[in-house]
Formats: C-alpha cells, structure tokens, sequence
C-alpha cells in the first residue's frame, strides 16, 4: 500500500450549501472520521442533517443533539502563503466548544487533502473522551498542504508558511486556538507526520515549541533514490536539510507520540527515530500503511494529545 492511500471517505462539496451561507461556511454533523453520505440544506440554519438514530450509528451523536459528539465545520479560505484558496477544517469535540479552545494542526498524507486528514474515528473519540473528562477539551485544525512534504518546492507555495503564519489567525479569527490562535500541537499522517516534526523544528526555532507533536505512520524514508520519487525536494541535500531523521536532537525535547504498522513501508525509518529520539509513546504493531491500522490507535492519540493541552486553557 502507498502513504497515499489513506482509505477515507471524503466529505461531501459544498457549493450547494454556499449559497445559503454568507461566510461560506458549513457545519456539517454526523459524520465518523468526517465521512459523509450527503449534505442536507438544513446546514443554513444550523439543523442537523440527520436523524438522531442515524447520528449514533456513525457513531458522532450522543442522545442529545445539544451535545453533539465530534463536530467537524468546513471553510473555504484564501492562503497568500500557497496562492490559492484552501479547505480549512476545524474538527471540534462538540458543537458549540468552549471560547479559545486549544487546537491541534491535523496534516494530511500525499494526494491527500484537508478533508482526508483524519483517521477514522477520531471525532468519535474526540467527542467520548472530552464529554467524559478523559481529557481536556480540544480539536483538531486541517488545511490544504498540496503534495510537497509541507515546505515551499514550488517558488510561491509555500504551505509551511501558511500552517506558521496564516492557521493562527485563521484560529484567532474563529475563538480557537487562544488570544494567537497558535495550536498547541502537530498531529500528522504519512507525509503529514513528517511535517509535523518539521513544523515542530520551526516552531522551536521561533522559541515558541508545541507542547506536544504526534505523527501517525510518518513518511520517514532513509534512502534518497526512494524518497526522489515523489518530486518534493529539489535534490538530496534540500531533502537533507529538511528531513527529521537528520534533526532528531533538535526536536527531541518535544514530547513526541509515534505509531506505526511493522508491515508499513516506512517502519525502517520510525524504528530508526523510536531508538534515537525514545519518543514519549513508541507503538508499533502488526499493521499496513493506511486507515485500516490508523482507525486502532485513534484512542492512543487522543489520550497522549489530552495529556500536552494547556492547562490554562
């Protein structure tokens, strides 16, 4: 299996219900792991799409819709950083969450999207785990990196820049994320987890370290014959510049989550970095590349996340 097939469903377009909506955004309900069959105009005015039965099937509703469980919103927003306009994804434990709610960047895998950034379940459990006092309230923010390992390969695309300088305030903007809107976290898939040990680097380097970072089967390849195939770095030494198995001891004071299948292509370079950086949690088991062992340790990673958010929050 390649890191790009993540084996999600996709959320449904939104062109349809933009017209209702001033601010072109959309609250959509119901959905597990922010799959959904359709979208029902009932979006204009906040109703649920849904019946109730439908909701807890999916597995995203508690009895009551008032506390919804797992509450994705989508938006559509303009990054001056990649020149384009981009999906913004905000991935919230209920529906109406609490002013200034910590957020965790979610980054997607290759020729993925913001929409496919989540593993199955995660809202599920998001939801459970807050609405329990598992763990403090939190979520979850996915934007549109394209395919470039989330740093500028393409002069003028620089997703990077958008996920330091543009994600704050677009959090800000909405009461998430704090007064600065700066998530507290980095989570990640496949290509996504190695963006987020390097956007992990950059934040250290701006003396403003995440409190945690989490990387789900990150794209960690050891050879640069392999690693040239997908065209995101101009040549070795860009890779090497930029690769977080070449920086371990910069990042290594951030505690750090890793999981990952021991029939994943990229389990050569996760146990590389689980020996030499002795992550805070180091999960390996039998398992592919792909949702199917993503979808088993969503509780994992919601419990380690709960465990970094800011307790002034």
């Amino acid at each position: 299996m390649n890191e790009d097939d993540q084996g999600h469903a996709t959320l449904p377009g939104v062109h349809g219900a933009r017209r209702w909506l001033s601010r072109r955004s959309v609250l959509i309900a119901g959905a597990s792991g922010l799959g959904v069959a359709g979208l029902a105009a009932g979006t204009a005015t906040g109703a649920l799409p849904f019946s109730e039965a439908l909701q807890r099937a999916l597995g995203v509703a508690s009895p009551t819709p008032a506390t919804q469980l797992g509450s994705p919103r989508v938006e559509r927003v303009y990054s001056e950083a990649r020149g384009r306009e981009v999906d913004l994804v905000l991935m919230l434990p209920t529906k109406a969450p609490p002013k200034g709610l910590p957020m965790s960047l979610m980054l997607h895998g290759l020729h993925g999207t913001a929409r496919h950034a989540a593993p199955t379940g995660l809202l599920k459990q998001l939801g459970s785990d807050v609405a329990r006092k598992a763990v403090p309230p939190f979520g979850f923010v996915a934007v549109d990196g394209g395919d470039h390992y989330w740093h500028e390969n393409q002069p003028g695309d620089n997703p990077m820049a958008m996920l330091l300088e543009e994600v704050p305030r677009w959090l800000a903007a909405r009461g998430l994320g704090g007064r600065d809107g700066l998530p507290f976290a980095a989570t990640g898939l496949s290509m996504g987890g190695f963006g987020a040990l390097l956007y992990t680097r950059r934040r250290l380097e701006r003396r403003r370290p995440p409190a945690a970072v989490a990387a789900l089967a990150p794209a960690l390849i050891t050879s640069w014959p392999e690693m040239s195939k997908r065209r995101a770095f101009r040549d070795a030494a860009d890779w090497g510049s930029l690769d977080p198995l070449r920086h371990i001891d910069v990042t290594k004071s951030v505690p750090t989550g890793i999981w990952c299948g021991t029939e994943d292509p990229f389990i050569g370079g996760v146990r590389k970095f689980i020996s030499e950086a002795r992550p805070t949690v180091a999960h390996t088991a039998r398992g592919k590349h792909g949702d199917a062992f993503n979808r088993t340790v969503v509780p994992s990673l919601v419990a380690f996340l709960g465990k970094h958010v800011p307790k002034n929050a």
